[in-house]
């Protein structure tokens, strides 16, 4: 497969609710030495940094797993959660620490790949969720700290969705008024949307 172009720091700069819209129908790709995988993004979560009681870095929390939301928005902020791995795209720049969560990608390449690493032989669940799609494209802790704008993990420009539906994040009741913050993006009717 030919290598496609990462997207530039400058796509990053954006405000962290349109960085997490503008981030549907792109490219998540990760090259490893059992080849390449790739993704169109089809669902995101934002999260505000300091005042979003949802953010791992909320009230300004910094520490060793979250130092990285702290630094140059493009960088890869990956970390486990349940046994699995999630990956987020920091944003906000500078000791601003937000970040967009990746919550499900559609299958491009790498295909056969993917069931391999999943175990699974079904399309539709393949990469519908955080933890299973970081699974069936080789992210790991390993990608914690570089940056989406070089290889092995990168984003690249892919598809323009015809609709875009918006709703509350997932699994952060706890989280008081923040809970019902509509800042969960996904490409409307996509069969690999987590819920």
């Amino acid at each position: 497969m030919e290598r496609y172009k990462p997207l530039d720091f400058e796509f990053y700069t954006q405000p962290t609710l349109e960085l997490a819209r503008s981030l549907l129908g792109c490219l998540l790709v990760k090259e490893t030495a059992k080849g390449t995988a790739s993704g169109y993004i089809v669902e995101t979560e934002a999260y505000a940094g300091p005042m979003d009681r949802a953010a791992h870095s909320y009230n300004n929390r910094r520490t060793k797993r979250t130092e990285i939301m702290f630094g140059e928005s493009g960088s890869i902020y990956t970390y486990v959660m349940h046994t699995h791995c999630l990956v987020n795209v920091v944003c906000g720049g500078l000791d601003k620490p937000e970040a967009v969560l990746i919550r499900a990608v559609e299958p491009v390449d790498g295909i056969e790949l993917m069931f391999d690493r999943r175990g699974t032989s079904t399309l539709k669940s393949l990469t519908s969720g955080p933890g299973k799609l970081t699974k069936a494209l080789g992210i790991t802790m390993d990608d914690y700290g570089g940056t989406f704008t070089m290889p092995p993990l990168y984003i690249t420009e892919g598809i323009t969705p015809d609709s875009v539906s918006i709703g509350p994040r997932i699994g952060i009741a706890n989280s008081g008024e923040a809970a019902s913050y509509p800042w969960r993006f996904w490409i409307t009717r996509n069969p690999f949307v987590s819920r």
